[in-house]
């Protein structure tokens, strides 16, 4: 018998839950104590009362986020079994024991069945982010976890939670367990220099390994526009393919720095590269035409549904930019990572920015997130991530 509080839900309520949706909305509660903290787990059933599942309460429009859907203990086993069935997924993808590519994310929130919990393995080090207080409350048990089923591959667990949780809270970010071997990783035979206690995210922005890969196949001696380049990850994986010249721009110092390092890690690099400090969106109205491959992945342009309209525009100007300026026979790659843009809505977007630059434009390829960030099919909004590689004729 459990002893988390209970939460009923209003009739009709619970079918996106027996659906496996995680998330249950404040205007989906009928009755909750009044007493209930932030972070608190409870259990969560029906208006006739049926238990539906176990999730961690917050004060806001989303009220609960479940993280289990069976009547069960959440303590070290209960995260040691989630983690496994984690990690036998990244095993089939074939990143485990993998020395071309030991960065890979582990967890991936709601994809992998636990809302508000992001891990990163960067070759022997966990990375944990937590993104609500509920599941900040865990991660000493997730560590532990972490511990048992990784082994002795596992030689450090870090939390990076401070920055995506309120500041009130007072959360540091802070070495778990063990020490870490090293900060440099590898992906697809290219080396970085991870930054998890100060870099973006949780130090590397994983989710778009494939498509850099892709981008290599294309990459061989040309030339070579990175937009948004934060620590080069595009740029690099083109001068490893043979690209005969890259330019990496970024309106952040500390991220065309971070470039320059990695590009250190690669001697074998034979092509040219510069990097600029620039705001791309003034920046590229001014480059020459003689790309013939150019990158743009900006940061999330809209954050809620209420800047979606101005998000759009941003996408279509920017795009418009670069259509206008690339070489003939030039491919685009071009991302949105703002999850209220799905990509309908974006492939209609990059088609007007075409349509105004007046450029013949065929898609090559429709891009995702890789299948280390898994796309829950009963919680469609973990689909974020979206991409075209376009021919520019």
């Amino acid at each position: 018998m459990l002893s988390y509080p209970k939460i009923h839900l209003l009739r009709s309520k619970e079918i996106s839950i027996l659906r496996k949706h995680h998330w249950i909305f404040s205007g989906a509660i009928a009755q909750k104590s009044d007493d209930l903290k932030n972070g608190e787990l409870v259990q969560v059933f029906s208006a006739k009362d049926t238990f539906l599942g176990i999730g961690h309460f917050q004060y806001g429009s989303i009220m609960v986020r479940m993280i289990s859907f069976e009547e069960i203990e959440i303590n070290v086993d209960f995260w040691k079994k989630k983690i496994e069935k984690a990690l036998e997924i990244r095993k089939a993808l074939g990143l485990w024991e993998n020395e071309q590519t030991n960065v890979f994310r582990l967890i991936h929130g709601e994809g992998d069945g636990l809302p508000g919990l992001i891990i990163d393995y960067y070759n022997g080090t966990a990375v944990i982010q937590t993104h609500h207080v509920g599941m900040y409350r865990h991660v000493k048990d997730i560590s532990e976890a972490l511990q048992i089923v990784l082994g002795n591959k596992l030689k450090s667990v870090f939390d990076k939670s401070a920055e995506t949780l309120p500041r009130d809270i007072g959360v540091e970010n802070r070495l778990l367990f063990g020490k870490p071997d090293s900060n440099l990783v590898s992906e697809y035979g290219s080396r970085y220099e991870i930054d998890w206690e100060k870099g973006q995210k949780t130090g590397f922005f994983i989710d778009q390994r494939e498509n850099r890969d892709l981008l290599a196949k294309y990459s061989r001696n040309k030339k070579v526009l990175n937009t948004f380049c934060y620590s080069g990850g595009f740029s690099i994986a083109a001068l490893n393919a043979g690209a005969k010249e890259v330019h990496s721009v970024d309106i952040s110092a500390k991220a065309i720095e971070l470039t320059e390092q990695n590009l250190s890690l690669n001697p074998s690099i034979e092509g040219k590269h510069k990097s600029i400090v620039a705001d791309v969106v003034k920046y590229i109205r001014e480059i020459e035409n003689d790309y013939d491959l150019v990158v743009l992945d900006p940061p999330a342009f809209a954050k809620n549904i209420k800047s979606r309209h101005n998000a759009v525009q941003a996408y279509k100007r920017l795009n418009a930019e670069a259509l206008r300026r690339i070489k003939n026979g030039g491919i685009l790659f071009t991302f949105s990572c703002s999850q209220v843009v799905d990509k309908q809505l974006f492939a209609n977007t990059v088609t007007a920015a075409a349509h105004d630059a007046g450029r013949n434009v065929r898609i090559l390829h429709y891009l995702s997130q890789p299948g280390d960030h898994p796309i829950n099919i009963f919680h469609p909004e973990t689909e974020y991530l979206k991409g075209l590689v376009l021919f520019v004729e």
